[in-house]
């Protein structure tokens, strides 16, 4: 497949064949993920190998270099089984971009200041040409909680935020009071639950603080409350989430 940069912050094209119609989709979604593997060679090969049958549209490597492996009117294999707002072939909808990082296997180090000053640079040129808004600039592990880790409590969200990219407010901080974990029920927990699903988590509201819930309080504190990751819905983490929902746009 011959393959002109979609962007011009690409270095170059490694084109993968891992990639198909988008199914009358555009993209209105950014989805970051780390790779999660030893290098950014082994991340890219994996990439471009038809056996894998996963792709993204970028990967960014840790000095900032940007390779574009699949052009973005098409539909990269990057998300995988998940769902956001009712949407579940993410896919189609979406622009995913791999961070070449040893993500929580290798330590969960800092991500490179060259390396998320690319990320910032490529997603802001994504959204040029985009209609993605804010809050549709999302973890892996938001649309796949249950799944996924991706990219991490190590990744500087405030600064891509601070930039124009993607959708957080400042987090509550942490302070005692009454909290819901695992095994919980009842009207409060149902109330957690919808707020979650408001915000676009795929939670069903049931009244119980199940294994599901655990995941998506998790995902949400891996990227909105990074402080404390422990699936623990605290007073911190419900704050965080109604002041996130309050500054929706309307």
């Amino acid at each position: 497949m011959s393959l002109v940069p979609d962007s011009p912050l690409a270095r170059r094209v490694a084109p993968s064949p891992n990639h198909g119609e988008r199914r009358g989709q555009r993209p209105d979604m950014l989805i970051l993920h780390y790779t999660g593997m030893a290098s950014g060679a082994a991340a890219l090969a994996r990439l471009r190998d038809p056996l894998s049958e996963v792709s993204a549209h970028y990967l960014v490597f840790e000095d900032g270099g940007i390779v574009q492996m699949v052009p973005e009117a098409r539909r990269a294999w990057h998300a995988g089984q998940g769902a956001w707002k009712g949407v579940r072939d993410l896919n189609s909808c979406s622009i995913g971009i791999e961070i070449v990082h040893p993500g929580h296997a290798g330590g969960l180090p800092p991500y490179p200041d060259a390396q998320v000053a690319a990320v910032i640079a490529l997603s802001r040129d994504i959204l040029e040409r985009w209609p993605i808004p804010p809050e549709r600039v999302l973890a892996h592990s938001d649309v796949a909680p249950e799944r996924k880790e991706d990219p991490g409590e190590t990744f500087p969200w405030e600064r891509l935020a601070a930039a124009g990219v993607g959708h957080i407010v400042p987090p509550a901080g942490l302070r005692d009071g009454r909290f819901f974990a695992q095994g919980d029920a009842g009207q409060p927990v149902e109330a957690l639950q919808a707020m979650f699903a408001l915000y676009g988590y795929d939670l069903s509201v049931t009244g119980t603080f199940d294994a599901r819930t655990h995941a998506v309080v998790t995902a949400f504190q891996r990227h909105f409350r990074q402080a404390r990751v422990d699936g623990v819905a605290d007073a911190s983490t419900i704050t965080t989430l109604r002041d996130l929902i309050a500054a929706l746009p309307a």
